[in-house]
């Protein structure tokens, strides 16, 4: 597996995939291509169907200029590949001097038609949970441990930039108010969300206010193509910031003990990354509201020093639960559902620890074997449910 530095990345929303991704392929043709004149890129897929909506063609305008890039949405084309699939083209003197082709395959990632999965070095020689586990049974040790050895203690500076980041998006999100672009016309709510105290209110109730709360301000900076981390993508970025957000104000934990646990959360989503996907055009929601959940899941576990069965059920849990979740955005943009589907699934990690710390010990299904049905899922789920928003709310919704 790779380092978490490509799991954690932080950028720009609203989009890891449409955004952060096509990005980066911007900088790489212009590097491999510097002296053109002008460029097309070609969208297909889901970059076509919804790239509007996630703020594709700003990102790539901007990178190469505005009066010298064209762009050209196909939606006919099929991507047998990867359904994120967009072709880069440049000229000079009105000839065509390069073509290349790449996939955005999740996560802020890009590679290359003809190229590895990844280009960069695999940090963990371990692809299982089940690998893992047994190796930090033997050891005597936790996750984040494990982390640190595979990646060097440098990994701990670069954890505590993410968690800056994840905090900052937080209180930004927290103060902004008005109406996300788009033209949905969708209200942010995280300020009202924080502020809206009741004097009667029950502990149960500000919990998941609060929660909610901090999972709404990062999805909403997200949608305003604010700084944000992907966790593992742009669309989910907020669920593991508020999850680890409120229980360091609630219970007090230090930023070392949160950079810990995000190294344990971490260990989740690269291995959902490796052996599935965490793409919504690839195998829909579950990949990313999914894993985000799982990964604030078994980060939490983490923070409360339960033991690695405990975390392998929670962060299995996590994933078992949102099984099938489509991804429907309405008008390709990252908002609705997508915003509230944050919040409520940082409130089903916290429910998903509280179970695996009474029955840990009972449960039946793995890790390592969710995760292949949630790839096999993701397969079998129709075209229209995997970010095309040709289907459920984006097709209902007038």
């Amino acid at each position: 597996m790779q380092s978490l530095h490509y799991l954690y990345r932080i950028g720009i929303g609203p989009s890891s995939s449409h955004t952060i991704g096509p990005l980066e392929a911007c900088g790489r043709f212009i590097h491999d291509c510097p002296d053109a004149q002008r460029y097309k890129v070609v969208l297909y897929g889901s970059l076509a169907k919804t790239g509007k909506g996630h703020m594709t063609d700003k990102v790539i305008l901007e990178a190469f200029g505005n009066d010298r890039c064209e762009i050209v949405i196909d939606t006919k084309t099929p991507t047998d590949f990867h359904p994120n699939t967009m072709d880069f083209i440049a000229y000079k003197n009105d000839e065509e001097i390069l073509r290349r082709r790449y996939f955005s395959i999740g996560g802020g990632e890009v590679i290359a038609d003809g190229e590895a999965p990844t280009e960069h070095p695999e940090v963990y020689s371990l692809n299982s949970y089940s690998d893992i586990s047994e190796y930090c049974r033997e050891k005597d040790i936790r996750i984040w441990q494990y982390v640190e050895e595979c990646e060097g203690p440098e990994i701990w500076d670069y954890l505590h930039q993410v968690w800056e980041v994840m905090k900052q998006a937080i209180k930004e999100g927290l103060e902004a108010e008005g109406i996300l672009h788009g033209g949905l016309g969708t209200q942010r709510k995280a300020r009202y969300l924080y502020r809206q105290k009741h004097i009667d209110e029950s502990e149960e109730t500000k919990t998941n206010r609060l929660i909610c709360a901090y999972a709404f301000a990062v999805s909403e900076q997200n949608a305003s193509c604010g700084a944000i981390v992907t966790a593992p993508t742009c669309g989910a970025c907020g669920v593991m910031p508020a999850v680890l957000k409120y229980l360091q104000g609630r219970r007090g934990f230090s930023d070392e003990e949160i950079v810990h646990a995000l190294a344990t959360g971490g260990i989740i989503g690269n291995l959902i990354k490796t052996n599935a996907s965490i793409s919504g055009a690839e195998c829909g929601c579950q990949a990313e509201i999914g894993t985000a959940c799982a990964m604030a899941a078994a980060a939490a576990t983490e923070l409360y020093e339960l033991d690695l069965d405990q975390i392998e059920y929670a962060a299995e849990m996590s994933i078992e639960h949102h099984l099938g979740l489509t991804c429907d955005p309405i008008l390709g943009l990252v908002q609705i559902p997508c915003i509230e589907r944050n919040a409520i699934a940082a409130m089903r990690a916290l429910n998903a620890v509280n179970l695996a710390d009474f029955l840990s010990d009972s449960r039946k299904i793995s890790f390592d074997m969710i995760v292949d049905t949630m790839y096999e899922t993701g397969k079998d789920l129709k075209v229209m449910y995997r970010e095309t928003s040709e289907g459920g709310l984006a097709k209902i919704y007038k």
